[in-house]
């Protein structure tokens, strides 16, 4: 249950952003949904890859290297999804940032309600 309330979390997040960003557009809330799905599968297969891969320049970069990748996971998103786009890089890296940020105020909400 709270795998599926954080994913639809993830969805609200993708759908404010979608609306909050010119560069982005979803369009359902299903399409949110799919979108927050594949982020999570995407996140847990491919980026560890990515970042194994990328080592080197991680480090000599102090990790801001972190944030193209993030962003390139977020254009496969683009690919594989219909009705959900991103502009340009840069645009999905402005995703990125404000996704992670609105995620973790999203979830740290989840967590005041647990207790």
């Amino acid at each position: 249950m709270k795998l599926i309330l954080k994913l639809l979390l993830n969805a609200l997040a993708v759908v404010l952003l979608s609306k909050l960003l010119s560069g982005v557009s979803v369009d359902s809330y299903l399409t949110a949904t799919i979108v927050a799905l594949v982020l999570a599968i995407l996140n847990l297969f491919v980026k560890p890859i990515l970042v194994l891969l990328t080592l080197p320049v991680t480090v000599v970069t102090f990790g801001i290297f972190l944030l193209f990748i993030n962003a390139f996971i977020i254009l496969i998103a683009d690919k594989l999804i219909e009705g959900f786009s991103v502009s340009s890089v840069w645009i999905a890296i402005l995703f990125s940032i404000l996704l992670s940020i609105l995620q973790s105020i999203l979830h740290s909400l989840l967590k005041d309600d647990e207790k």
